[in-house]
This record gives C-alpha cells, sequence and structure tokens, in this order.
C-alpha cells in the first residue's frame, strides 16, 4: 500500500442552494479538522448533522461553497471525485449483481488497464483479507449481507486509494453482523494503516473504532477528541448525551478554588475537579454521570433520593432506573450477583464520587 496521507478540512461550508424561493440551507458549517495519516477518524451525529455532506465534500461528489479541502499536501478542494486517490465503501454496497465477486472486486483495477495476472493476484490477495477468498465465483445475489459488505470493502481496497472513506456501510447489517464487521473493518484498517473517514449515527461503531471522533449537530462541529476524551470529558449537554447515557443533575455553583468548583446539589455541597471550560459563576449548571459512575445507596445516604422505578437484567449487570426530582436517572450495577439490589418501587439515594463526575454549562 501506499504511504499514508493525512485529510484537512480548512473553513470548508456547504451551502445548498434553493430555488424556489426558500431560504438557502447551510449543511456544513465553517468545518476544520485534521485527520492524521493512517488513523480512522469518525464523523459522529443524528441525521441532517452535516456528516454525510461532509464525507462527500471529501470524496469530491459535492463541492465545498468555501474553505480548502488538502489530501496530503495536494489541494483537491476542486477536483473530480476520479483524480482524489480516495475510494468509497457505501451503505448500499453498490456491488454489480452480472458480475461474480471476483470480477466485482477486479473492476477498479481493470479501469486502470493492469494486467490479467495482476489482477488476479491481487483479486486473491484482498478476498483473503476480507475472508472470502472461497466465494471469488459466486454472485453477489448468492452472498449474506455481511459477506456483501466485504465484496464491497475489498473492491474499494484493492485500488490502493490514499485515503478510504465510509459512509455508513453496516447500518444495513443485523446486530451481531455489525459487531463482527466493526471488528473486521478495524483490523484491515490498522493491518494496511490506511488513512480512513467514518460516517455514522450509532455511537458504539464510532467508539469501538476511532482514532478520534468528531461529533456534529446542526452542520456544525462540537467536539473533536478521542473516544476516551469525547466520553469522559464532554464539553456540553448534547455531546454527552449522544455518545452516551447520562444522568443530568442541576448544580449551584458556590466558587471555584483553585482548580476545582465548590457547588450545591441534594441540599450537600461536593467540589467537583472535572469541568468544561465555559462553567462560569452565575450560570446554570449541570453534574452530568455515567451510569456506571453512580451508585445506590440508603435514602438520604447520597446526595439525591429517589425511588426506583425499572430494574433491568442484562446478565453481567442490571440497569435500575430511578424517579428523581430531576427526571430519570439510571445506575449501571456491574456484576449484580455480588451487589445489593433494591426493590423496584423502593426509595433509594443516589451517591458517586465527584472525582466520577463533570460540571457542565446548562444550555
Amino acid at each position: 500500500m501506499k504511504t499514508s496521507v493525512s485529510v484537512t478540512l480548512e473553513g470548508v461550508t456547504k451551502v445548498f442552494k434553493n430555488t424556489k424561493g426558500r431560504p438557502d440551507v447551510t449543511a456544513v458549517h465553517a468545518s476544520n479538522f485534521t485527520v492524521q495519516a493512517g488513523n480512522l477518524v469518525t464523523l459522529l451525529g443524528p441525521s441532517g448533522c452535516g456528516k454525510t455532506t461532509t464525507l462527500r465534500m471529501i470524496a469530491g461528489f459535492e463541492l465545498p461553497s468555501a474553505g480548502k479541502i488538502m489530501i496530503g499536501s495536494e489541494d483537491v478542494t476542486m477536483l473530480p471525485p476520479n483524480v482524489r486517490d480516495t475510494a468509497t465503501v457505501f451503505q448500499s454496497y453498490g456491488l454489480f449483481p452480472h458480475m461474480t465477486v471476483g470480477e466485482n472486486v477486479a473492476y477498479g483495477l481493470k479501469l486502470r488497464r493492469r494486467s490479467q495476472s495482476d489482477i488476479e493476484t491481487k483479486v486473491t490477495e484482498f478476498l483473503a483479507m476480507v475472508g472470502l477468498k472461497d466465494l471469488k465465483d459466486r454472485s453477489p445475489g448468492q452472498l449474506s449481507g455481511g459477506q456483501q459488505q466485504r465484496v464491497a470493502l475489498a473492491r474499494s481496497l484493492i485500488v490502493e486509494p490514499s485515503v478510504l472513506l465510509l459512509d455508513e456501510p453496516l447500518s444495513n447489517l443485523d446486530a451481531l453482523l455489525r459487531e463482527q464487521m466493526r471488528v473486521e473493518i478495524r483490523r484491515i484498517q490498522k493491518s494496511l494503516g490506511i488513512t480512513a473517514v467514518y460516517v455514522t449515527h450509532d455511537r458504539v461503531e464510532a467508539m469501538s473504532l476511532s482514532d478520534q471522533v468528531i461529533v456534529m449537530r446542526d452542520g456544525e462541529i462540537k467536539q473533536i477528541g478521542t473516544p476516551q476524551e469525547i466520553y469522559e470529558d464532554p464539553v456540553s449537554k448534547f455531546v454527552a448525551g449522544f455518545v452516551g447515557k447520562a444522568a443530568f443533575f442541576p448544580a449551584e455553583l458556590l466558587e471555584k478554588t483553585g482548580s476545582a468548583w465548590r457547588c450545591r446539589l441534594g441540599g450537600k455541597t461536593l467540589e467537583v475537579r472535572r469541568f468544561a471550560a465555559d462553567v462560569e459563576a452565575g450560570s446554570p449548571a449541570l453534574l452530568t454521570a455515567r451510569p456506571e459512575s453512580l451508585r445506590l445507596a440508603e435514602p438520604g445516604a447520597g446526595y439525591i433520593d429517589g425511588t426506583v422505578r425499572m430494574n433491568v437484567y442484562l446478565g453481567h449487570s442490571i440497569e435500575t432506573f430511578v424517579e428523581t426530582p430531576y427526571g430519570e436517572a439510571l445506575i449501571q450495577i456491574d456484576d449484580p450477583a455480588s451487589k445489593r439490589i433494591f426493590p423496584e418501587g423502593g426509595a433509594v439515594s443516589i451517591d458517586f464520587s465527584p472525582d466520577r463526575v463533570r460540571l457542565l454549562r446548562d444550555r
């Protein structure tokens, strides 16, 4: 494979003009980010947030209204897709039904007029890479959804692109196949060292696949970071709620002492050392906590009292839903066989270590 290259977007904006007198739509607004060479970066966000439009601009299927796109040291902003040295894996697979698996995979090499012996060698190599070496002569219609997606991946990789683009490639698969294909895509991407940009609205895919995650909303980038940074240290309520389950409790800010905020929650005072940069005195704040960082105690022993509404048994854990004055909170109890499980309808208190929670501005 080629030497890995970076992908950089500088102030990239996409405005779709409306020809029927309606307002124009800004799908992507002033995006700035860099995908380091050899990394896999995921664009994560709800439908309509601009993630697929961003991917299509990197591929060349859409041209930006403003800004610059660099692949390595080359400015590709206005270049057509066929000269950008990218390959795209689509949600719909896009296999040719009248061709065999081998012919589908070989298609890009034939367009490049590679020798027949070279094509055969490469097809065998890349089908083996995706675990389909023995299915070379089958038609796509004889394959499962997961197998078809592997063929589409091999067809994109065989042309040895500088950048691999993946547009929600697993959304048509069932849960088990999605999990298997996540592992395969990450394994192949790491083994080849290829730079990749992946689009999804599935937080589990984003967290398990990525070197970095870019969270988008309404055409804007809300946070960029490693999966751990995004999960542990979200910068806003939206990011916290989108990348994982979270409880939010209104906290009264008292004063900032050194590197911590002293605040009041449920009539008790605590110091919180993890907080977003925009938390400031006089502004409403939220204390956010992940389900695994919360624990249950007798009424009055924790910070917030409530009532157990439901216990959901998951084998390795139990999810306990507690109704509080601030809404419902989810508590994850790992290894439930060794823990006390409070009955549904029972009174409880929610407790936590101040080091496991984070303060966010309430907006």
